[in-house]
């Protein structure tokens, strides 16, 4: 099985995380539980490098975003190209609709039927 992090950004998950959410977004970023990485972090701790993971920690804490909702169920956010190529087809299809609506606006039908409303 192999893992690959392109694609794949890091985040904060306060809404799963214990004080701000930093080991619940190393966890899904590396796709591991998150008691794992939480025991890691204790455990790091414990064994002397307390203020090191402190200080990492309080980093992580201002450097990360907190993750969007609608981003941990998978859904991928479109790129440059997908949105230019959604909005020119958007911008197409008002100008096909724009066109038709001209056309019946300057028609006969459309003056033939104004002077029977106004009767």
């Amino acid at each position: 099985m192999t893992r690959t992090f392109a694609g794949r950004k890091l985040w904060r998950m306060p809404q799963q995380g214990m004080v701000k959410g930093v080991c619940a977004g190393i966890a899904h970023y590396l796709d591991v539980p998150v008691k794992l990485v939480r025991v890691i972090t204790v455990l790091a701790m414990l064994f002397g490098l307390f203020f090191l993971v402190v200080v990492a920690y309080i980093a992580l804490t201002f450097v990360l975003d907190p993750m969007p909702a609608g981003a941990e169920e998978g859904e991928i956010s479109p790129t440059s190209q997908q949105l230019l190529d959604s909005v020119d087809a958007q911008l197409a299809a008002g100008e096909t609709r724009l066109r038709a609506m001209e056309r019946y606006v300057t028609s006969d039908t459309f003056s033939l039927r104004s002077r029977f409303r106004q009767l």
